[in-house]
């Protein structure tokens, strides 16, 4: 097996190393090609990721290139992890929203939007390199905004087999095993359903048994110990859900913007400087650990959701998994062409999704709403069309007001100019 990760500069690559360590011999991996367009940075953590993997016995090698057609020739999975612009641009995205008065974010709203406007054509591009490079391989990615990203790969690049992954549900996952005491997350099926940050949990089961009394019992108490919970029990328990926490940005949005306002420095600040200690880290020569500075940088889970992923697919497991694809039939009333973040049966054909209950309204309306948002916004990155920018962040709950919609999308367009040529050709 060769897997190519693009991004492979990334301060998330140990991890994913250390995954594939773990597995190795049952995925039979022989070679991980390490990918950036950052060669000093790509050198730092391929040079500790080699490290890592020689203290192991150096069961597979690790190539280190710049050259994006060279890692992907031949390869079996292709994973993404980018990040254009790099943590400046995620920056920007940060204080755009603060300028305006919005949620300034790298996943959702305006800012979530400039980071997509920016990846979608980054990815199509990758994937149009992979049909003539490594026409059978699978593309896993975790690039943000993963459900949109994978939304433009499924709409845009349909000979190219993808699916996209986030650590949110298997972090639920993992969080519900501790408490019943199982080793594995994969032993837990969740009633997930909705889009990449914006979803809902409804019921848990092990093995056969329901535990979602215990579960939602538990979530209740803990909104009861907390000072300031993300939504008050009295109101969780009517709900009757337990909602993904990207969605305080859309239940408590005052509350949100009242703290990026006087939060200095922003997250995008934060992790620049655990970055920099991360990269110094990785740079000790006799370092071939993982150091616990990496669980500051967030994304924990991330190695054991995609290598089992990517196990899943390569040894047909059949196992289930929460992932983005496109719905099919599995929940009555959505067009079968949406990506939603579902559970999945896994194995050597993909993901074919599970048949779920439609969402409760009050949460489907909201999930509706955004979904509209991902599909104008994947077609201005893929077009440059103004017109369609325009629409995806009036149709945005998180979205400006309309009569400062034009200067919002200037202002994100002249921000991040050197990164969306599409938008300032002649005819854009």
């Amino acid at each position: 097996m060769k897997v190519a990760t693009i991004g492979g500069g990334s301060t998330y690559t140990p991890e994913l190393v250390h995954g594939f360590l773990d597995r190795h011999e049952q995925l039979g991996l022989q070679e991980l090609w390490l990918m950036d367009i950052a060669g000093e940075r790509l050198e730092v953590v391929g040079g500790f990721a080699k490290r890592m993997v020689q203290a192991a016995g150096s069961p597979f090698q690790i190539h280190l290139t710049t050259d994006r057609r060279r890692a992907l020739d031949g390869a079996d999975f292709v994973t993404t992890q980018l990040r254009v612009g790099g943590m400046a641009a995620r920056r920007e995205d940060e204080y755009l929203g603060r300028r305006w008065n919005l949620v300034g974010q790298e996943t959702t709203g305006v800012g979530g939007m400039a980071n997509a406007l920016r990846t979608v054509p980054v990815l199509l591009s990758i994937a149009e390199e992979m049909h003539g490079l490594c026409p059978d391989a699978w593309l896993v990615n975790f690039s943000n905004p993963s459900g949109l990203v994978t939304e433009a790969l499924q709409r845009y690049a349909p000979d190219v087999r993808s699916v996209g992954l986030c650590n949110g549900p298997i972090g639920y996952q993992m969080d519900v095993a501790k408490h019943v005491g199982l080793d594995s997350p994969f032993d837990v099926h969740l009633d997930y359903l909705g889009l990449n940050h914006l979803a809902w949990i409804r019921g848990a089961r092990v093995h056969g048994q329901d535990i979602w009394p215990q579960v939602f019992d538990r979530a209740l108490q803990r909104a009861r110990e907390q000072d300031d919970p993300f939504l008050p029990p009295g109101v969780l328990e009517r709900l009757g859900v337990l909602c993904n926490s990207y969605l305080r940005y859309y239940y408590r949005t005052e509350s949100v913007l009242r703290e990026q306002a006087k939060n200095e420095p922003s997250r995008a600040e934060q992790v620049i400087e655990i970055e920099k200690t991360l990269l110094a880290r990785y740079g000790d020569a006799a370092l071939n650990t993982m150091p616990p500075e990496l669980m500051q940088r967030g994304g924990a889970y991330y190695s054991t959701a995609a290598v089992q992923l990517i196990a899943a697919i390569a040894l047909d497991l059949g196992q289930e998994h929460i992932v983005n694809t496109r719905q099919g039939d599995a929940v009555a009333g959505i067009p079968a062409d949406w990506v939603l973040e579902l559970p999945c049966r896994i194995d050597a054909q993909g993901a074919h999704p599970l048949a779920a209950e439609p969402l409760p309204i009050f949460a489907e309306g909201l999930m509706r709403a955004v979904k509209a948002y991902e599909l104008l916004a994947a077609q201005a990155a893929v077009s440059g069309d103004r017109d369609a920018a325009l629409q995806a962040l009036i149709v945005h709950p998180l979205g400006p007001d309309g009569d400062q919609a034009l200067d919002v999308l200037q202002d994100l367009l002249a921000t991040h100019r050197s990164h969306l040529p599409r938008f300032f050709e002649p005819d854009a």
